[in-house]
């Protein structure tokens, strides 16, 4: 599967404040049938800290809704217990964080939902537009390549000129 922008913007912030070494997209849990269907989209992994990031990533911009509520909670529960899978099976060893990552959640009832699943970390709206800001930021104080194609954009949009 093609790694779509907003899992480049996550993965950016795993390497950069985070210190993630190892920023993998799209990992798919091993075996077959519908184990094999379900993907991590982000997993971010810090050597020296001996800590990993497990993120799912939806970016609708229109706000985070994959057929109703119902439907939106169910698939990131589903995504969660993934997440947990992977972990048990891969990062024994490792300190594990768990996220989901939306810019635009605009479901009151949903916010509430997703707050209710404990040891998920949600990073939305005003959350991960700061967070945004944050590489934003970063990026205009650097130019040497920062190994993540949104963060090259970043650099480029913060030097754009008029004459």
């Amino acid at each position: 599967m093609t790694t779509e922008s907003g899992e480049y913007i996550v993965g950016a912030y795993l390497q950069h404040f985070y210190g993630c070494d190892l920023v993998l997209y799209n990992q798919r849990l091993k075996g077959g049938k519908l184990a094999g269907l379900l993907e991590l989209d982000v997993v971010g992994v810090s050597l020296q800290k001996q800590e990993a990031y497990l993120c799912e990533v939806t970016t609708h911009i229109l706000g985070m809704l994959i057929k109703n509520r119902t439907a939106t909670i169910k698939k990131v529960k589903q995504k969660y217990m993934a997440q947990q899978a992977y972990a048990k099976e891969n990062l024994e060893k490792f300190n594990v964080r768990y996220m989901l990552w939306s810019p635009v959640v605009k479901d009151k009832k949903m916010i509430a939902s997703l707050h209710e699943m404990r040891g998920l970390q949600i990073v939305i709206n005003g959350e991960y537009k700061k967070r945004v800001e944050q590489l934003r930021e970063l990026a205009a104080k650097r130019t040497h390549d920062m190994g993540n194609p949104f963060m090259r954009t970043m650099q480029i949009l913060s030097r754009l000129r008029d004459d």
